[in-house]
């Protein structure tokens, strides 16, 4: 019945401070949609943005920042992506760790958003040995 996700919404404390981490850090874009409600898009998804204590209804019952953990797949080898964002100056929390994907064995690293929500940064782990 369901075959893909189209988006989530992350409720946060500062959607322009949230924007800038999203779109400098892991190139995501910006888009303004509906009467200026404020989205991140990256590949065919997005992340829709809710302030706190201003959220959009319906609504989840407890909006709340950093409560997300979220994967997301690079198309990077996973040690140039860990390279990258290292780089950023943001804080790894842990990896380069085997892991399972949602289609099979990843390898991944941890860092964390302005709100502190976990992201996870992973590749898939070819059976060629070759990401």
């Amino acid at each position: 019945m369901i075959c893909s996700l189209d988006h989530l919404v992350l409720t946060v404390r500062d959607i322009e401070k949230t924007v800038d981490f999203y779109t400098s850090i892991l190139g995501m874009e910006k888009e303004i949609f509906g009467e200026g409600r404020v989205a991140l898009k990256f590949g065919k998804q997005k992340f829709n943005l809710h302030k706190v204590n201003n959220e959009f209804e319906p609504k989840a019952t407890f909006p709340t920042a950093g409560s997300a953990d979220i994967c997301l797949i690079t198309n990077l080898p996973i040690q140039e992506a860990f390279e990258y964002i290292s780089a950023r100056g943001i804080e790894i929390v842990e990896g380069i760790v085997p892991r399972t994907g949602a289609n099979g064995a990843i390898e991944s690293f941890y860092f964390r958003d302005p709100d502190l929500n976990l992201i996870e940064i992973s590749s898939y782990i070819s059976t060629s040995g070759v990401n």
